[in-house]
């Protein structure tokens, strides 16, 4: 797609004000070294809000044919078609090619929403995962929960554990929950605000299938850090990360039972949080193998940009004009 050249410069000038200069520094220097030319037009994604594109994600529990009407005339077609490994009918999101965002809905106590704005890449863990009717699952860092809806929309678990460490953030994934679940089906779902390190110990080996959202240097917020204090704190914090995300996907590890499996997912571009974390896992973990997901990526390719030369276990989204969906990265494991 294109934007008027005038429009363009106009939104460009005004948005490049609000882009913080030393996150940018830092990521101009590790992704190139890192991504090489691709690089450049990924960062002409990021820093540029207005190429952006949100994904619909409907609610199977407050559906409304008129809203899907809508979004046809609009412009919309389904996120995931055709041959993916995993695609239960129930889950059904919507997307276009042209960037912009479709209104939101405001949160009210008792009335269901009818759909969930979100990156489109979000939905490839879910996807990886693979849960069905009756297992256990549970949801590591599960805030804002967009995935536990996620999860919810294409199958019944015997249990989802939803668990959220951060206080404020727990009870926006509460929020969420009521928001988009209703009542019996609630009674599914645990929430919790364990510190996702300690979860295997207290709960071994009790799921079938574990989501490992990590926290992490999530690219597309940090570029607009609010200040520079902000930014700095965070970019010296980057470099704990690996070893937290290390540690909870150990503690998953525990958690799940023989024969279960795992997905770790960020939204950074970043290889210290992504494939080294993975191989250190790997290396060090011999009760766990990579599983391959090449097939879904294949099968989603015609709607994501996917980064080259990865293991078949583990997919890098890159935004791009038209399809600025990620950073999302995504890789699965098999407990043995």
């Amino acid at each position: 797609f294109l934007l008027s050249p005038k429009l363009e410069n106009k939104t460009k000038g005004r948005l490049q004000k609000q882009i913080c200069q030393v996150v940018l520094d830092h990521f101009e220097k590790q992704y190139t070294t890192e991504l090489g030319d691709t690089w450049t037009s990924v960062r002409d994604v990021l820093t540029c809000p207005l190429y952006w594109q949100y994904a619909v994600l409907l609610n199977k529990f407050s559906q409304s044919a008129e809203l899907e009407n809508t979004l046809h005339v609009k412009g919309y077609h389904p996120a995931f078609q055709g041959p993916l490994p995993y695609l239960p009918a129930s889950l059904k999101c919507y997307i276009r090619r042209t960037p912009g965002r479709f209104p939101a809905q405001k949160h009210q106590a008792g009335k269901l929403k009818e759909y969930y704005l979100l990156n489109a890449a979000s939905l490839l863990p879910v996807l990886a995962l693979e849960v069905k009717d009756g297992e256990d699952v549970l949801d590591l860092c599960a805030a804002p929960g967009g995935k536990s809806v996620a999860i919810l929309q294409c199958a019944y678990p015997g249990n989802l554990h939803c668990n959220e460490y951060d206080d404020l953030r727990s009870r926006w994934l509460k929020q969420t929950i009521e928001s988009f679940i209703p009542d019996p089906l609630i009674n599914l779902i645990t929430v919790s605000e364990m510190d996702g390190r300690q979860i295997g110990n207290l709960k071994p080996e009790l799921y079938d299938k574990v989501l490992v959202d990590a926290p992490c240097s999530n690219d597309r917020s940090w570029l607009f850090s609010s200040d520079i204090q902000q930014a700095t704190h965070r970019l010296i914090q980057r470099k704990e990360l690996s070893s937290l995300q290390f540690q909870l996907l150990r503690s998953a590890i525990k958690a799940l039972h023989p024969g279960g499996s795992l997905v770790y997912s960020t939204c950074t571009l970043s290889k210290a949080e992504n494939s080294d974390v993975i191989n250190l896992v790997l290396n060090s973990c011999s009760n766990v193998v990579p599983v391959d997901i090449s097939e879904m990526a294949k099968a989603v390719s015609q709607e994501f940009t996917f980064l080259s030369g990865l293991q078949q276990h583990e997919l890098l989204v890159l935004p791009e004009k038209g399809r600025a969906w990620g950073p999302m990265y995504v890789a699965k494991l098999k407990k043995m």
